[in-house]
């Protein structure tokens, strides 16, 4: 017997080598060399907006501009800190607004195009087709083209001026539906049908199989919706200086002139570092996933 799981061992590495890639030492370094060199050039940008919230005036405004900062100084945070102090709302009304609108749209689109996905990828319902052909349509057209629609049904519903302006259109992006249904359709339905057998509800198979088998999926969704909604500033819908978000603000104080061009430079920093660490979180556990998981029939 050993004998035999020896040579079907054997066997199994000889299949295997055969089918690996047949790339030379060369060909790697030229790669690695390529991959280097677009890294270099996508980090440059982020590297600049680091070092400029620390530059003086006289580096900011040097030409030709430097990337790196010669002489760091806590100047332009000073004047960041103050100008949000003097402002009429506090800087944590706006930071809690921020909150408000970012976490409850985020969370909310994908708890809604989740629950809008499962019934089309993995239930017999009629009509379940030309549905998804029209949310695949959609995709079609930018924001811009929907954004009068969406004013007109939001002021139809009295909603304008208040947070779900903001957060229910975000509820109805249909990337997120698009996507969720996509991977739950490569979840196997012997496995939906065994639980059914054992007595689970579809809320049950939703919420214990489904969810925890597409987590790829609605984390990637999660870094998508996190960075719309941390950009968006709700300036269509809402007029009341107590509702906007922080990124309203700090955009104000960057359009300050030039006398706040530090300020502005903390702005960018600021802006930029949230969406990135929560990308670097949420990829993080992205990648733990598919790599663990995986289903087959």
């Amino acid at each position: 017997m050993e004998n035999i799981a020896l040579g079907k061992l054997l066997a199994f590495l000889k299949l295997h080598k055969k089918h690996q890639l047949n790339r030379s030492k060369a060909g790697n370094a030229v790669l690695f060399v390529i991959m280097a060199i677009c890294g270099i050039f996508m980090a440059v940008p982020l590297v600049m907006i680091l070092n400029n919230a620390f530059k003086p005036f006289d580096e900011l405004f040097r030409y030709p501009p430097r990337i790196f900062v010669r002489n760091p100084t806590w100047k332009n945070f000073k004047d960041l800190v103050v100008l949000m102090n003097n402002s009429w709302v506090p800087f944590t009304r706006y930071i809690l607004n921020t909150i408000i609108l970012t976490g409850g749209g985020t969370v909310g689109h994908i708890l809604i195009a989740s629950m809008a996905a499962y019934p089309l990828a993995k239930l017999d319902i009629p009509g379940k087709k030309v549905l998804f052909s029209i949310v695949v349509l959609t995709l079609m057209f930018n924001g811009t083209v929907t954004s009068i629609p969406n004013y007109m049904i939001i002021s139809y519903l009295g909603l304008n001026n208040t947070y779900w302006a903001v957060i229910l259109p975000a509820f109805a992006s249909s990337l997120g539906l698009y996507l969720m249904k996509q991977f739950m359709e490569q979840i196997p339905d012997s496995l939906l049908e065994s639980a059914r057998l054992d007595g689970a509800g579809e809320l049950t198979i939703f919420l214990r199989i489904v969810m925890p088998n597409v987590k790829p999926a609605w984390l990637t969704l999660a870094i998508f919706q996190f960075q719309f909604m941390w950009g968006n500033t709700g300036s269509g819908f809402l007029r009341s200086e107590q509702l906007k978000p922080l990124q309203y603000a700090l955009y104000q104080v960057a359009s300050g002139g030039v006398a706040r061009q530090g300020a502005a430079a903390v702005v960018q920093l600021i802006v930029a570092v949230i969406p990135i660490t929560f990308f670097l979180i949420c990829q993080s556990q992205v990648i733990e996933t598919m790599t663990t998981s995986g289903m087959k029939e």
